[in-house]
């Protein structure tokens, strides 16, 4: 079972939530994620697509801080998306010390960069947004261990997903995971990009 072999922390953070087993999704993808695999995770909405991205994060982490530049990023549609994320993050970390953080257009680049220069584990993000933190020098990829991007399906407009292909090229060596509802040519797409070798677990 997914749930067995996970951070002990992270074991009570789904005990606390009353989040007893895996949903079918997560059964087949969290192992796949687990591996070190570059993955497409394709299902609808409410198959737990979020909260295996969760689990995944905090147990790669180890669900503790460390150092000062983010381990994980990942990238969601808009604000209203950051905040929500940062809240279920926040529900799963909050007896730990691990720093989630959320970034977006709207908040100036330069709170940005000073808040994160403080350190962070977790960065939450949106295209646009990473795009101008590469280009700031705003944050450092340098321990960064694995890249999600959530929802994906709003990577169809050209715009956003040649951002995301493109902040790629900064990065040396990562994990990457796109979780979406379907797997279309465009995302299908990204294979030439950053997810060279990647499997596609769906139901």
């Amino acid at each position: 079972m997914p749930f067995k072999k996970l951070h002990p922390s992270l074991k009570e953070a789904l005990e606390r939530l009353l989040i007893e087993s895996a949903t079918p999704f997560q059964k087949k993808v969290i192992p796949k994620i687990k591996s070190g695999a570059n993955v497409f995770g394709i299902a609808p909405k409410e198959s737990g697509r979020t909260t295996a991205m969760i689990i995944n994060t905090l147990h790669k982490l180890q669900c503790q801080s460390q150092g000062d530049a983010p381990r994980a990023i990942i990238i969601v549609e808009n604000k209203k998306e950051a905040h929500e994320l940062y809240d279920k993050f926040f529900a799963f970390t909050k007896y730990t010390d691990l720093r989630v953080y959320k970034g977006y257009e709207e908040l100036h680049i330069d709170i940005q960069k000073s808040e994160i220069y403080m350190g962070i584990d977790i960065l939450i993000t949106t295209p646009k947004n990473i795009q101008k933190l590469f280009l700031t020098n705003g944050v450092s990829v340098s321990q960064l261990k694995i890249f999600f991007v959530d929802d994906a399906d709003f990577l169809i407009q050209r715009k956003e997903i040649t951002i995301l292909t493109t902040t790629s090229e900064s990065i040396k060596k990562c994990q990457y995971v796109v979780l979406a509802e379907k797997l279309s040519p465009r995302l299908d797409k990204l294979r030439d990009y950053f997810m060279e070798n990647s499997v596609v677990v769906k139901i």
